[in-house]
């Protein structure tokens, strides 16, 4: 079968590999569509990050060259022995999550934690950017019927946004700044439209993503290159409750930080390639906060509820759909050079 591969930076080649089987207490299913992410760019440009490669990660047990693609759904075809409460032919989500289950992250059930933390696509396993996949029937969630499946390409990243928003402080009527409005930055619009936010404050040098946060329900969209973002925000709000980064641009993190009130908050999104550097008396004397999220916990079943009522549309939110065989020129290069695209999915091969 085809699988998109990663072999270093700005490599990744569609090649032909074996179709997986599922061993006991897995699920074999035909892979539908899988999204793009953010990581997987920084993967192709920066790499590795999350990808091993002198050793094999302690639980996927691969190593590079491994299978991309983490944001995905499907068909089951196999179940592996012992596998419960699902059947062929169910509609299913993946959360592509590897953890220990025995560190003590994972003992109070903050598995995204996970000393080994590590992700299908990224760390190993059988990613989506293939025909097939076998994952633990653990990582599987049934897809409800009124979604479609291009929906449920979109549940992983939307997972993403959601914990971000869960995590922060953020209260109804509260205000936000959401910095960065690729996928992610978008998703966090309408998760705090979700959780009530007064005013959404975003700032996006792209003209069409500024437009698209709009539509989902931002207040403002600025451009960074146009007006002194942190002043414009500060004016209309007095300083926002909580801002989330969203971009992994090393400047970017002060402003977050100089966007917010006193004992504000700066929700850190991002996966960053380089370090970032902010003067740390701009958090002490205002007694602000910095916070980490990363991935995802037990959100999957609440993330596919708010998709029933009209949250997280893959109608909005996807640009661009393609096939496997064009995925590094019609897609990785794409979102490098075209900072119109919002979501690309890519079609599984047959």
């Amino acid at each position: 079968m085809k699988a998109a591969r990663w072999h270093g930076v700005k490599d990744i080649r569609v090649e032909d590999v074996d179709k997986p089987e599922p061993g006991p207490g897995e699920v074999r299913l035909k892979v539908a569509w899988t999204g793009i992410c953010g990581s997987d760019l920084h993967e192709y440009l920066a790499g590795p990050i999350f990808i091993p490669v002198a050793e094999n990660h302690p639980l996927s047990h691969d190593k590079a060259p491994v299978t991309m693609g983490h944001e995905y759904c499907g068909t089951v075809t196999g179940l592996g022995a012992g596998v419960q409460d699902l059947a062929l032919g169910d509609r299913v989500a993946i959360e592509p999550i590897f953890a220990c289950g025995t560190c003590p992250a994972c003992r109070d059930g903050k598995y995204n934690l996970c000393d080994k933390l590590g992700f299908v696509g990224l760390s190993g396993g059988h990613g989506g950017f293939a025909a097939f996949s076998v994952v633990p029937a653990r990582m599987v969630h049934k897809i409800p019927d009124s979604l479609s499946l291009e929906q449920g390409a979109l549940i992983e990243p939307s997972a993403v946004a959601l914990h971000a928003v869960r995590l922060s402080n953020i209260k109804a009527g509260d205000t936000a700044a959401v910095f960065g409005a690729g996928p992610i930055g978008l998703l966090v619009v309408e998760a705090l439209r979700v959780a009530g936010a007064g005013q959404i404050h975003v700032v996006e040098p792209s003209e069409v993503r500024r437009k698209k946060a709009l539509e989902l329900g931002a207040s403002s969209a600025l451009d960074p290159t146009e007006c002194d973002v942190v002043s414009t925000i500060r004016a209309a709000t007095g300083g926002v409750h909580v801002a989330f980064e969203v971009t992994g641009v090393p400047q970017v993190l002060s402003q977050c930080i100089d966007s917010t009130r006193y004992d504000g908050q700066t929700m850190i999104v991002s996966i960053w390639e380089k370090e970032a550097s902010f003067q740390p008396n701009t958090v002490v004397l205002k007694e602000r906060e910095l916070k980490g999220s990363i991935a995802y916990r037990n959100v999957y079943p609440a993330v596919m509820e708010l998709m029933t009522q009209g949250y997280f549309s893959a109608d909005k939110l996807v640009t661009k759909r393609i096939d496997i065989d064009d995925i590094v020129a019609e897609g990785f290069e794409t979102l490098v050079a075209d900072k119109s695209q919002v979501k690309i999915l890519v079609k599984a091969p047959d």
